[in-house]
């Protein structure tokens, strides 16, 4: 039993990639006991597959009847059931949410896709990028003057896509305990990633944002609020957006004399003094700008590496970064004072303790 706030909450994960397993991953670390359903001859869980730690593991031929009745078992058992396949795919297996709900009525039966279930393009392939595309995030990052810059995939898969989905999965949990019924949560990325644009929409349709890249408070065309290359090829991270932080910046730039700089948010003056104070911060380092910002109410954060990460003082003040296993990987977020989440395993598993997680569920079927 792991813990953390879903101790004692069971769920079955169909194994995929992306933001079903990143969503199964935070939902172990704050204590539920996942069991991964793996393919048999599919790709396994490896050594460094982070967001595959703290999983069991069953290794079902999900074509084999036998094996579908294991599956089933296991969803009989369960209080969620998580699947990342295209829509159809598990109702035609047999495992699909009108077959599982009417095993399970508590069921909470969470579907994790790009397009949705639904909709014109629910059929068809794609990735983070293609749907970021549609929501309108995409086109409102990168720089003026180039083509828009994929944001890895945070904002889709992971921000748009698993957050959402173990949102739901918590919220659907919560009700089905009041009501004693079960429902499908449908997590489309597509939907996520524009809820996520919410705060943009609405200054877009109050006339304070443009479509322009690069010309608006927080996409870089402030230039109290943009990354700074420094004189040894680093970057630095500034964000004074309140009056008393840019006057701080001002002072700690040697710039508060300058009369340019007095007005802060004048749209029009901003590509000037972008390149102004691109120029004072080429002048030093990014350790010379850190000793002599941070800490301060500038707003200010060097920019470093996944390398460096781990290493930073504050981060190692809270543990941010945890090592388990050999492998150092960031700890589970977010943190509870009173049932604390847990990483509760490494990544990894070859499906030889499938008889034992059975046993442990209290199911008498074996996969052949």
């Amino acid at each position: 039993m792991g813990q953390g706030p879903l101790s004692g909450v069971r769920i079955v994960e169909f194994a995929g990639i992306g933001p079903g397993p990143f969503c199964c991953m935070l939902l172990s670390d704050m204590g539920a006991d996942v069991v991964r359903v793996d393919r048999k001859g599919g790709r396994m869980a490896f050594k460094n597959d982070i967001p595959a730690r703290g999983r069991r593991h069953v290794v079902l031929d999900l074509k084999a009847p036998n094996d579908v009745g294991v599956a089933l078992a296991l969803i009989g058992k369960a209080d969620v059931v998580i699947e990342g396949f295209r829509p159809g795919v598990m109702e035609r297996l047999g495992l699909g949410p009108d077959e599982a709900l009417k095993r399970n009525p508590k069921l909470v039966y969470g579907r994790m896709t790009g397009w949705g279930q639904t909709g014109p393009l629910a059929e068809v392939a794609g990735h983070d990028l293609n749907y970021i595309a549609i929501s309108g995030a995409l086109h409102a990052m990168g720089r003026k003057d180039d083509a828009p810059a994929p944001p890895l995939n945070l904002v889709g898969d992971y921000g748009g896509g698993a957050l959402y989905l173990a949102m739901g999965v918590c919220a659907a949990l919560f009700e089905a305990q009041r009501s004693g019924r079960g429902q499908v949560v449908d997590a489309a990325i597509t939907d996520g990633t524009a809820s996520l644009m919410s705060v943009i929409y609405g200054l877009r349709a109050s006339g304070i944002w443009s479509d322009e890249r690069d010309s608006n408070l927080l996409d870089g065309g402030a230039h109290f609020y943009d990354v700074y290359k420094t004189s040894d090829g680093n970057f630095v991270s500034i964000g004074s957006i309140e009056p008393q932080f840019y006057a701080l910046l001002m002072e700690k730039t040697g710039l508060k004399d300058d009369p340019k700089f007095a007005v802060h948010m004048n749209k029009a003056d901003w590509p000037e003094l972008s390149e102004k104070l691109a120029a004072v911060i080429a002048t030093k380092t990014r350790d010379e700008w850190t000793a002599l910002m941070e800490g301060t109410d500038v707003c200010f954060a060097p920019v470093l590496s996944m390398a460096e990460a781990p290493t930073h003082p504050h981060n190692v003040a809270r543990q941010t970064f945890v090592e388990v296993d050999g492998l150092n990987q960031p700890a589970p977020a977010p943190r509870f004072s009173r049932t604390p989440s847990a990483i509760q395993g490494p990544p990894g598993g070859n499906g030889q303790e499938s008889g034992q997680i059975l046993e442990s569920w209290g199911i008498s079927e074996r996969p052949l």
